[in-house]
């Protein structure tokens, strides 16, 4: 049996659509004669198929529309597939939008519980996290005021501060270390390099190219809903670029993980 945290086969999203025109008395009797029009399908992703080891860090990329938020979705529980099998092995934890599962009548405090609870924390366990998590986001005083009365920068550094100090096994992540002033995304890379020793399996999807490559094991381009290449991120991203006539890229001289190696075997290698 592989060493896999996540496994995923044969994917399908599927969306239901109903093409509607601006009412009027006559295009109702219509919609009431024939008992409403047949809804059209969109699939966002087909036929996906891809494993994730323990202990790896999964970029995922491509254009907007391409299904990556849907993946993350899936990922995270939210969605259930309409077609294949997703397996997850661990404890997951997600941070997909900003201020995502804050309740915005509830202080910056409350809101650590609240999301403590939802991602199936005891309260003993939130009350041992409360401080890291507090002093990790810099909020200082204003975390005993509503969300509600936060930037968008202060809502990402609390849902990120919650998202990574769960212990989590599996992290799932949109778009991470693009928020917030240069020292709380330096806070960011520091807390991913701990989840990255601590063995965690972490799927981001990034924009930031650069970031995938200084990142990640292996790299998913998702088009259209389908998979168009999954393999070492500096092959993926060039050819990403170069679909778009955009010059390649060179790979980074350090990785910010710390572990990324050659001798580590990616898709399609044996170890």
């Amino acid at each position: 049996m592989s060493d896999h945290a996540i496994r995923v086969k044969d994917l399908g999203i599927r969306f239901l659509i109903r093409h509607q025109r601006a009412p009027t008395v006559h295009s109702g009797l219509v919609r009431f004669l024939k008992r409403g029009g047949r809804p059209e399908e969109f699939w966002a992703l087909r036929n996906v198929s891809f494993e994730v080891g323990s202990g790896r860090v999964f970029g995922i990329i491509g254009p907007n529309g391409s299904g990556k938020s849907t993946m993350l979705r899936v990922l995270s529980r939210i969605l259930a597939p309409d077609e294949g099998e997703v397996e997850l092995r661990g404890q997951v934890s997600s941070l997909l939008s900003l201020g995502a599962g804050f309740h915005a009548e509830l202080t910056g405090l409350e809101n650590i519980t609240y999301n403590g609870i939802l991602l199936g924390l005891s309260r003993q366990e939130i009350e041992r996290r409360k401080d890291k998590i507090i002093e990790f986001s810099g909020l200082g005083a204003r975390i005993d005021t509503p969300v509600r009365t936060y930037s968008t920068g202060m809502r990402a550094r609390l849902g990120f501060s919650v998202a990574v100090h769960v212990d989590p096994e599996i992290l799932v992540v949109d778009e991470v270390l693009v928020v917030g002033d240069a020292r709380f995304r330096e806070r960011c890379a520091n807390k991913m390099r701990e989840l990255f020793s601590a063995g965690a399996t972490v799927v981001m999807v990034q924009h930031n190219l650069e970031a995938v490559l200084q990142m990640c094991h292996e790299c998913l381009w998702l088009q259209d809903g389908s998979i168009r290449q999954l393999g070492r991120p500096l092959e993926v991203v060039n050819a990403y670029l170069a679909s778009q006539d955009l010059p390649p890229m060179g790979m980074p001289e350090n990785d910010m993980t710390g572990i990324i190696s050659e001798t580590m075997p990616t898709v399609g290698e044996k170890a």
